[in-house]
């Protein structure tokens, strides 16, 4: 799977990155190599739902898709 991370220099200094069809999901870091590691992790742990956290009606089922 890829996604687009947008990367921005902070204004304090590092660096920060968001994921735009992840609303939400961001994360920053010292370095650019630094951010991409946390902005991975941070995708990593928005895409992660367990299936005791998703409400399922009698008819529904979980799929899972690779993208």
């Amino acid at each position: 799977m890829t996604i687009k991370v947008i990367f921005h220099k902070a204004e304090e200094g590092g660096y920060w990155a968001e994921v735009p069809a992840l609303r939400g999901c961001v994360s920053q870091g010292e370095t650019i190599e630094e951010t991409k590691l946390n902005i991975k992790e941070a995708i990593e742990a928005f895409l992660e739902i367990s299936n005791d956290e998703i409400l399922l009606e009698t008819y529904d089922e979980v799929v899972e898709l690779a993208i």
